[in-house]
């Protein structure tokens, strides 16, 4: 079963942006390509129980399973030595990534308290976008009695687009709620 909003970035966007940037072939228009959410996990590397917990909501908001990431290199400041873990990280390709982003849009952003659009300049430069989210009770998968501690997350979209304005034009046309310039 094809994701919804593959569906409407078949049928609506990938025709739409065709014609707004006069692509002459159908294999120029601009695509998703990952979605990579990461979570640093902080204190949580010596706790074992705070670290199963992360990858188990991590899993649950993804569907799939997180990697741990460990240091490259040890950082006295921060108490950290090579080797230790200090995040989990999930990359999301073609149809769980669709999921993942419907369920973005339509769920867990308009929980967001006091949410005014995602910032219009979060692109690199490149056509991909970062957004930081402050905690996982916004995805409704997650129990919010079931948090012992908050966790915030990055999720950083991927696309094929060449410029900011391709991708921005993508975003938008899939539902992503951005702040106008």
């Amino acid at each position: 079963m094809i994701p919804r909003l593959q569906e409407k970035y078949r049928n609506d966007v990938a025709p739409a942006l065709q014609e707004r940037f006069a692509y002459k072939n159908a294999l120029q228009v601009p695509r998703l390509s990952k979605i990579t959410v990461s979570m640093g996990i902080g204190e949580a590397h010596s706790e074992d129980a705070k670290l199963e917990e992360a990858q188990k909501h991590l899993a649950r908001i993804t569907g799939q399973k997180p990697i741990v990431t460990r240091a490259r290199r040890a950082v006295s400041n921060f108490k950290v030595r090579r080797g230790m873990k200090v995040g989990l990280k999930v990359t999301l390709r073609r149809s769980r990534m669709y999921e993942f982003l419907d369920r973005l849009v339509t769920l867990a952003i308009p929980r967001v308290k006091d949410f005014r659009g995602l910032s219009a300049s979060s692109f690199d430069g490149r056509g991909s976008y970062n957004m930081g989210l402050v905690e996982q009770s916004v995805f409704p998968e997650i129990d919010p009695n079931s948090i012992s501690h908050t966790q915030g997350m990055n999720i950083a979209i991927t696309t094929t687009a060449k410029t900011d304005e391709e991708a921005r034009e993508l975003l938008r046309r899939m539902g992503m709620p951005l702040q106008s310039e």
